[in-house]
Protein backbone atom coordinates (compact mmCIF):
# COMPACT_ATOMS: atom_id res chain seq x y z
CA UNK A 1 0.00 0.00 0.00
CA UNK A 2 1.32 3.26 -0.69
CA UNK A 3 1.14 6.56 1.86
CA UNK A 4 -1.14 8.58 0.67
CA UNK A 5 0.26 11.72 3.41
CA UNK A 6 3.94 11.45 1.28
CA UNK A 7 2.61 11.04 -2.04
CA UNK A 8 -0.35 14.31 -1.24
CA UNK A 9 2.67 16.18 0.21
CA UNK A 10 5.25 15.59 -2.88
CA UNK A 11 2.53 16.36 -5.47
CA UNK A 12 2.07 19.75 -3.20
CA UNK A 13 5.79 20.47 -3.98
CA UNK A 14 6.07 19.37 -7.39
CA UNK A 15 2.89 21.65 -8.46
CA UNK A 16 4.37 24.41 -6.04
CA UNK A 17 7.93 23.99 -8.08
CA UNK A 18 6.38 24.04 -11.53
CA UNK A 19 3.98 27.25 -10.51
CA UNK A 20 7.12 29.30 -9.29
CA UNK A 21 9.01 28.28 -12.69
CA UNK A 22 9.51 31.29 -14.93
CA UNK A 23 9.67 29.24 -18.02
CA UNK A 24 7.29 26.87 -17.38
CA UNK A 25 4.79 29.90 -16.60
CA UNK A 26 5.50 31.90 -19.81
CA UNK A 27 4.74 28.15 -21.77
CA UNK A 28 1.93 27.02 -20.14
CA UNK A 29 1.53 23.86 -23.11
CA UNK A 30 5.20 22.80 -21.67
CA UNK A 31 4.21 23.41 -17.81
CA UNK A 32 1.05 21.09 -18.20
CA UNK A 33 3.09 18.38 -20.78
CA UNK A 34 5.89 18.37 -17.90
CA UNK A 35 2.95 17.38 -15.01
CA UNK A 36 1.44 15.27 -17.14
CA UNK A 37 4.67 12.79 -18.22
CA UNK A 38 5.90 13.06 -14.16
CA UNK A 39 2.13 11.48 -13.04
CA UNK A 40 2.56 8.92 -16.29
CA UNK A 41 6.07 8.21 -15.11
CA UNK A 42 4.99 8.03 -11.49
CA UNK A 43 2.19 5.51 -12.38
CA UNK A 44 4.50 3.41 -14.58
CA UNK A 45 7.00 3.46 -11.80
CA UNK A 46 4.10 1.82 -9.33
CA UNK A 47 3.68 -1.25 -11.49
CA UNK A 48 7.16 -1.82 -11.56
CA UNK A 49 7.24 -1.22 -7.39
CA UNK A 50 4.07 -3.44 -7.41
CA UNK A 51 5.47 -6.59 -9.58
CA UNK A 52 9.30 -6.38 -8.08
CA UNK A 53 8.18 -5.94 -4.49
CA UNK A 54 10.05 -2.46 -4.06
CA UNK A 55 8.17 0.26 -1.55
CA UNK A 56 5.58 2.01 -4.19
CA UNK A 57 5.74 5.23 -1.99
CA UNK A 58 9.29 5.64 -2.99
CA UNK A 59 9.19 4.67 -6.50
CA UNK A 60 6.09 7.18 -6.91
CA UNK A 61 7.83 10.08 -5.13
CA UNK A 62 10.88 9.27 -7.19
CA UNK A 63 8.91 9.24 -10.52
CA UNK A 64 7.21 12.19 -9.87
CA UNK A 65 10.10 14.26 -9.12
CA UNK A 66 12.34 13.06 -11.53
CA UNK A 67 11.66 16.39 -13.02
CA UNK A 68 11.69 18.84 -10.95
CA UNK A 69 14.14 20.83 -12.45
CA UNK A 70 12.45 21.82 -15.37
CA UNK A 71 11.39 24.80 -12.12
CA UNK A 72 14.14 26.54 -12.95
CA UNK A 73 15.70 27.60 -16.98
CA UNK A 74 18.28 25.51 -17.85
CA UNK A 75 21.43 26.84 -20.14
CA UNK A 76 23.47 25.88 -22.51
CA UNK A 77 24.16 22.45 -20.75
CA UNK A 78 20.72 22.71 -18.96
CA UNK A 79 19.28 19.32 -20.04
CA UNK A 80 21.75 16.98 -19.73
CA UNK A 81 21.91 18.13 -16.23
CA UNK A 82 18.63 18.53 -15.43
CA UNK A 83 18.51 14.79 -13.65
CA UNK A 84 21.56 15.96 -11.21
CA UNK A 85 19.39 19.47 -11.15
CA UNK A 86 16.79 17.30 -9.79
CA UNK A 87 18.50 15.29 -7.37
CA UNK A 88 19.95 18.83 -5.46
CA UNK A 89 16.28 19.44 -5.56
CA UNK A 90 14.74 16.86 -4.30
CA UNK A 91 16.90 15.78 -1.58
CA UNK A 92 16.01 18.33 1.15
CA UNK A 93 12.19 18.19 0.19
CA UNK A 94 12.99 14.00 0.88
CA UNK A 95 14.83 15.10 4.19
CA UNK A 96 11.72 17.17 5.75
CA UNK A 97 9.95 13.94 4.76
CA UNK A 98 11.29 11.73 7.54
CA UNK A 99 12.86 8.86 5.25
CA UNK A 100 15.52 7.11 6.07
CA UNK A 101 19.04 8.71 4.76
CA UNK A 102 19.82 5.05 2.85
CA UNK A 103 16.37 5.57 1.16
CA UNK A 104 16.94 9.41 0.49
CA UNK A 105 20.36 8.61 -1.49
CA UNK A 106 18.73 5.72 -3.52
CA UNK A 107 15.92 8.14 -4.66
CA UNK A 108 18.18 10.73 -5.36
CA UNK A 109 20.43 8.62 -7.30
CA UNK A 110 17.44 7.19 -9.51
CA UNK A 111 16.71 10.77 -10.25
CA UNK A 112 19.77 11.80 -10.73
CA UNK A 113 21.19 9.06 -13.34
CA UNK A 114 17.80 8.89 -15.35
CA UNK A 115 19.00 11.00 -18.12
CA UNK A 116 22.89 10.34 -19.04
CA UNK A 117 22.95 7.51 -16.17
CA UNK A 118 25.27 9.83 -13.94
CA UNK A 119 25.37 11.39 -11.19
CA UNK A 120 27.75 13.78 -9.21
CA UNK A 121 27.35 11.74 -5.77
CA UNK A 122 28.07 8.12 -4.78
CA UNK A 123 25.91 6.10 -5.40
CA UNK A 124 24.44 2.35 -5.95
CA UNK A 125 22.79 1.39 -9.64
CA UNK A 126 20.11 -0.67 -7.61
CA UNK A 127 17.23 -2.03 -9.60
CA UNK A 128 14.96 0.86 -7.25
CA UNK A 129 17.28 3.40 -8.58
CA UNK A 130 17.17 2.25 -12.67
CA UNK A 131 13.99 1.52 -12.76
CA UNK A 132 13.08 5.67 -12.48
CA UNK A 133 15.02 5.84 -15.66
CA UNK A 134 13.00 3.13 -16.56
CA UNK A 135 9.87 4.28 -16.15
CA UNK A 136 10.97 7.35 -17.75
CA UNK A 137 12.11 5.89 -21.06
CA UNK A 138 8.70 3.82 -21.01
CA UNK A 139 6.55 6.43 -21.48
CA UNK A 140 8.38 7.82 -24.31
CA UNK A 141 6.79 5.25 -26.07
CA UNK A 142 2.99 5.70 -25.25
CA UNK A 143 -0.21 6.33 -27.07
CA UNK A 144 -0.25 10.00 -26.98
CA UNK A 145 3.70 9.91 -28.07
CA UNK A 146 2.36 8.62 -31.50
CA UNK A 147 0.59 11.58 -32.14
CA UNK A 148 3.15 14.00 -30.31
CA UNK A 149 6.05 12.73 -32.45
CA UNK A 150 4.06 12.88 -36.47
CA UNK A 151 2.57 16.65 -35.55
CA UNK A 152 6.65 17.42 -33.83
CA UNK A 153 8.01 16.69 -37.44
CA UNK A 154 4.89 18.25 -39.67
CA UNK A 155 4.36 14.51 -40.91
CA UNK A 156 1.03 15.74 -42.25
CA UNK A 157 2.96 18.34 -44.43
CA UNK A 158 5.24 16.19 -45.84
CA UNK A 159 5.04 14.66 -49.59
CA UNK A 160 4.83 11.09 -50.10
CA UNK A 161 8.59 10.33 -50.74
CA UNK A 162 9.31 11.95 -47.12
CA UNK A 163 6.70 10.40 -45.33
CA UNK A 164 7.77 7.13 -46.67
CA UNK A 165 11.02 7.24 -45.77
CA UNK A 166 10.34 8.47 -42.11
CA UNK A 167 8.35 5.52 -41.35
CA UNK A 168 10.58 3.47 -42.75
CA UNK A 169 13.42 4.96 -40.36
CA UNK A 170 11.11 5.74 -37.52
CA UNK A 171 10.25 1.62 -37.72
CA UNK A 172 13.51 0.64 -38.19
CA UNK A 173 14.71 2.09 -35.08
CA UNK A 174 12.16 1.24 -32.98
CA UNK A 175 13.55 -2.84 -33.54
CA UNK A 176 16.27 -1.86 -32.80
CA UNK A 177 15.00 -0.44 -29.43
CA UNK A 178 13.14 -3.32 -28.70
CA UNK A 179 16.06 -4.90 -27.31
CA UNK A 180 16.95 -1.95 -25.22
CA UNK A 181 17.88 -3.98 -21.47
CA UNK A 182 15.53 -2.92 -18.57
CA UNK A 183 16.22 -3.27 -14.78
CA UNK A 184 13.81 -5.86 -14.08
CA UNK A 185 11.51 -8.26 -15.29
CA UNK A 186 8.40 -5.84 -15.36
CA UNK A 187 10.03 -3.04 -16.41
CA UNK A 188 11.45 -5.07 -19.91
CA UNK A 189 7.64 -6.63 -20.14
CA UNK A 190 5.97 -2.93 -20.40
CA UNK A 191 9.14 -2.20 -22.66
CA UNK A 192 8.17 -4.72 -25.11
CA UNK A 193 4.71 -4.13 -24.79
CA UNK A 194 5.07 -0.45 -25.53
CA UNK A 195 7.37 -1.02 -28.46
CA UNK A 196 6.07 -4.23 -29.95
CA UNK A 197 2.49 -1.52 -30.15
CA UNK A 198 4.84 1.44 -32.01
CA UNK A 199 6.18 -1.13 -34.30
CA UNK A 200 2.53 -2.47 -35.40
CA UNK A 201 1.77 1.29 -35.88
CA UNK A 202 4.51 2.17 -38.05
CA UNK A 203 4.88 -1.26 -40.00
CA UNK A 204 0.56 -0.68 -40.56
CA UNK A 205 1.69 2.24 -41.89
CA UNK A 206 4.71 1.48 -44.09
CA UNK A 207 2.20 -0.80 -45.38
CA UNK A 208 -0.10 1.72 -46.25
CA UNK A 209 2.04 4.21 -47.59
CA UNK A 210 3.02 1.34 -50.01
CA UNK A 211 -0.38 0.89 -51.03
CA UNK A 212 -1.09 4.46 -51.43
CA UNK A 213 0.73 4.80 -55.09
CA UNK A 214 0.57 1.37 -56.86
CA UNK A 215 -1.04 -1.54 -57.46
CA UNK A 216 0.81 -4.13 -55.23
CA UNK A 217 2.41 -7.66 -56.35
Amino acid sequence: MMDRELITKTEKFLKEKFDSGLYLNAHPDAKSYRLEHSYRVANIGRQIAAEESFDETEMVVACLLHDVSYCEEFGEEGWMEHGRLSAKIARPFLEELGLAEDRINDICYGIAIHVDDKADFDGERTAFALSVGDADNIDRFDVYRIHEGLAAEEFIEMDFDDKLAYAVKRLARLKELKDLPMATNAAEKMWKDRLDFYISFYEKLVDQLNSSKSILD
